[in-house]
C-alpha cells in the first residue's frame, strides 16, 4: 500500500496548520522540510501534529560527523515523529551511529541522490557512475547499517525493489501529467511511480499550491485507489 506525503514547505506556521488542517482525513500524510524546522522549530512540528491524525514525517536530511548526527535524532526522539531523514553519502558510520540512536523509535530514510540533480550534476560533483549506480550504491550503505528506507526518483525504485526488497522506497519529484516539474529533474507521474515500485510518495506543490488543496489531495488519493 502506498502513502501519499503532502510536503508542506513554508517557513509560516500559520500557513502550515492552514494546510494541515485542510488536509486532515483525506489519508494524506504531511512531511515537513528544513525551511519550515528552521523557522518554527519544535514548536511548530509540536502544533502541527495538534492538527493532524498521522504520524509526520521530519525531513531534515541530516549530514554531519557520526556524534553529531546521533546526538541531533536522540533529540529529535523526544518530538514523536515517525520518519526523519539523514544522508546516505554520511557513510556507513553515519548511518549506523543514527540507527543506534533512535532505538526504534524512528523510522529512518538514507537520502540518495536528490531528484533536483541531473547526471552532469553527479559528474560536477564527482561520482564517476551514472545515478542508477550511485543510487544502487548508497542504498546498500542504508540496508547494511539496517535503516528503515531510501529516499530515491522513481526511475530507481524498481531498481532498489530487486535489489534491496526490505528497504522501503520514498520517491519524491512526483508531477502529475502536465504539471510544472518546477526545479525536480528526475520525475515520474503517481502512477508511474507506484507502478516502479515506490512505497511512500512525496508530493508537494501539486497539492500545496492547488486552488483548491483538500481537493487535490483527495484527487491524489482517489487516483491511486488509496484508502481515505
Amino acid at each position: 500500500m502506498t502513502t501519499i506525503f503532502c510536503a508542506i514547505d513554508t517557513p509560516d506556521l500559520p500557513k502550515a496548520l492552514m494546510l494541515a488542517k485542510s488536509l486532515y482525513g483525506t489519508g494524506v500524510s504531511l512531511k515537513l522540510g528544513l525551511e519550515f524546522f528552521t523557522a518554527c522549530g519544535a514548536d511548530g512540528v509540536r502544533a502541527v501534529q495538534a492538527v493532524t491524525e498521522r504520524p509526520i514525517f521530519l525531513d531534515l536530511k541530516l549530514h554531519d560527523i557520526p556524534h553529531t548526527v546521533a546526538a541531533t535524532l536522540r533529540v529529535l526522539r523526544g518530538l514523536s515523529v515517525g520518519y526523519v531523514t539523514v544522508h546516505t553519502s554520511g557513510g556507513l558510520a553515519m548511518l549506523q551511529a543514527a540507527q543506534d540512536a533512535v532505538e526504534g523509535d524512528l523510522k529512518l530514510l538514507g537520502v540518495t541522490v536528490l531528484t533536483s540533480l541531473r547526471e552532469a550534476d553527479l559528474s560536477d560533483i564527482g561520482w564517476q557512475d551514472d545515478s542508477q549506480a550511485v543510487v544502487k550504491r548508497l542504498a546498500g550503505l542504508a540496508h547494511t547499517a539496517g535503516l528503515y528506507g531510501v529516499v530515491c526518483s522513481g526511475l530507481e525504485a524498481s531498481m532498489l525493489r530487486d535489489v534491496y526488497p526490505g528497504l522501503k522506497r520514498v520517491v519524491p519529484g512526483i508531477r502529475p501529467t502536465g504539471s510544472d516539474h518546477g526545479d525536480q529533474q528526475r520525475v515520474l507521474t503517481p502512477q508511474d511511480a507506484v507502478a516502479a515500485g515506490a512505497d511512500y510518495l512525496v508530493i508537494g506543490r501539486p497539492i500545496t499550491q492547488a486552488a483548491d488543496p483538500r481537493a487535490a489531495a483527495v484527487d491524489a488519493v482517489t487516483n491511486l485507489q488509496l484508502p481515505s
